[in-house]
């Protein structure tokens, strides 16, 4: 080419390449790990996040903060990635696994500098990962019972906001919902929904064994409570049908007018009148119901909800066994459901439907109460990650001690298995254990213990059986306890989860050595 240089990219593209690119991208992991290390375990701190329109949410949880959190960097993004992969699989330890990927980006920036070959060290965490599994598969405990469970549920929800009602009644109507939806085909958990109202004291969070609706009775004649109810659900709105053309009639008598009036109201009585000879006691309509139909469905002794948001709807329909018709005129016997009882409840100004006793399904709801939105809304995380930890732990593998227990004993195993591994790998393999550390120290720091002799404390306690000491949260502060007297479980799965996402994360942030960016 004669020595003329050849320019590929535009002049508007940024390239930035080798040690460069490198530091880049591992700066950024590391950043958005330390935005959350500080949340976690049981003392862990909160994040106040601010939008832009004002709205204010205040959490510790992990998904919540990253995903709310105006992240731009690409490989930033990647750490954002697995916290939403660990919250879609097991529900929980989002932030366990975005600071443990941090801290494998930092050990291999280490390497990096000291001239170990990328592939060298996505080799090593690869190997260390294994060992790290086969360490958490020999900790678990499958022989689970409802105490366990209750266990495992309350340790989802140590440090995060509950308002005045105590973990264990709320770890024990977490194990009863999922007791309700486990069945020979395994766990239904999608037939477990948490709906808020706020309003009233958290200790008023309760279990409906049903579904629970924002829908209001459309009338005020019309019943409160229904019972052994025949319901159905329809996608239709009830009025005056309008025409697809623009028409203009014209009226030139009185008997006209009047046959006008009598038309149109039949028409809106036929909803009525449909409903009442198909043996309806209560419906259902996604669409809006006008007030003269409202009316006769009152006079028919019908409870009718209007304005059904459409997640909702297609719960009633699965709870009561109803099949969603788009015509009431075309209503049959095959689909109406049933309920034991439906019911419109007052809570301040609103109204609320619950579906109880649905017939074909074994749908629950937990109501959250809560002073304010701020109380609901993170009561409802909390119960949220509750019930996906239990429904993991009865699926995936059972429990292993928390606390920092698990931790430790897989840094242990991997640190001795690093001697058998040949060539520079070993160092890799060394660094996987050093970054798992960070976890039971960051609990042993946020607890208000010396991170330092925490973790060598915890090292003596697990020398003669791996996973008997743990960070105990006592008071306002933490000390070393057997984590199974104290109760303190977590799913095996969310261990798993967690180690195997972050080292996916972190060996592919590694290996990057060239960052191009165009408009």
């Amino acid at each position: 080419m004669g020595g003329r240089p050849v320019f590929v990219l535009s002049d508007d593209a940024e390239r930035t390449q080798g040690e460069d690119a490198q530091s880049s991208n591992i700066a950024a992991g590391k950043a958005v790990s330390e935005a959350v290390r500080t949340t976690l375990g049981p003392r862990g701190m909160d994040k106040m996040l601010v939008s832009d329109t004002g709205d204010v949410t205040i959490t510790n949880d992990g998904a919540t903060i990253l995903d709310t959190m105006d992240i731009e960097h690409p490989a930033a993004q990647m750490l954002v990635e697995v916290a939403d992969a660990q919250e879609e699989e097991v529900g929980d330890g989002t932030t366990t696994a975005a600071v443990l990927a941090g801290e494998l980006l930092s050990k291999a920036e280490r390497l990096l500098d000291d001239d170990v070959h990328p592939t060298t060290i996505v080799e090593g965490y690869a190997e260390a990962r294994d060992i790290a599994l086969d360490a958490v598969d020999d900790l678990a405990d499958a022989d689970l019972d409802d105490d366990l469970l209750e266990q495992v549920a309350e340790t989802s929800m140590t440090g995060k906001g509950t308002g005045d009602v105590t973990t264990e009644t709320l770890a024990d109507l977490v194990v009863r919902a999922i007791g309700h939806v486990d069945g020979e085909d395994g766990i239904a958990r999608d037939d477990v929904r948490v709906h808020t109202q706020a309003g009233g004291s958290s200790s008023a969070t309760e279990l409906v064994e049903g579904v629970v609706s924002d829908a209001e009775p459309v009338h005020e004649n019309m019943p409160r409570r229904v019972e052994h109810a025949t319901v159905a659900v329809v996608d239709e709105a009830f009025g005056v049908r309008e025409t697809e053309i623009d028409a203009e009639y014209s009226v030139e008598s009185v008997d006209q007018l009047t046959a006008a009036m009598d038309a149109e109201e039949s028409e809106l009585r036929a909803y009525a009148d449909a409903l009442a000879d198909a043996g309806v006691d209560v419906v259902f309509s996604t669409d809006s119901i006008d007030d003269r139909p409202a009316g006769f469905l009152a006079a028919e002794g019908i409870l009718a909800f209007e304005d059904v948001d459409d997640d909702e709807a297609r719960a009633i329909a699965s709870a009561t066994g109803a099949t969603r018709t788009s015509k009431v005129e075309d209503l049959e016997d095959a689909e109406l459901g049933g309920a034991d009882a439906i019911r419109a409840r007052t809570f301040g100004d609103e109204d609320l439907a619950f579906v109880e006793g649905g017939s074909a399904a074994e749908a629950v709801t937990v109501l959250v109460r809560g002073g304010t939105e701020h109380v609901t809304d993170e009561l409802e995380r909390a119960l949220a990650d509750s019930l996906d930890v239990v429904t993991a732990a009865l699926e995936s593998g059972g429990v292993v001690p928390g606390g920092g227990a698990t931790e430790i004993a897989v840094a242990d195993r991997v640190r001795e298995a690093a001697a058998g591994v040949e060539g520079r790998q070993q160092l890799a393999v060394e660094a996987f254990a050093d970054a798992v550390d960070v976890l039971p120290r960051t609990l042993a720091e946020n607890t208000g213990m010396d991170p330092i002799d925490g973790l060598v404390d915890l090292r003596t306690g697990n020398e003669d059986e791996p996973g008997r000491a743990a960070i105990v949260a006592s008071g306002e502060h933490g000390e070393i306890g057997d984590p199974v007297e104290a109760g303190i479980l977590d799913p095996a799965a969310v261990k798993r989860e967690a180690v195997e996402s972050a080292t996916e994360a972190a060996t592919m942030i590694a290996r990057i050595d060239d960052v191009i960016s165009a408009e």
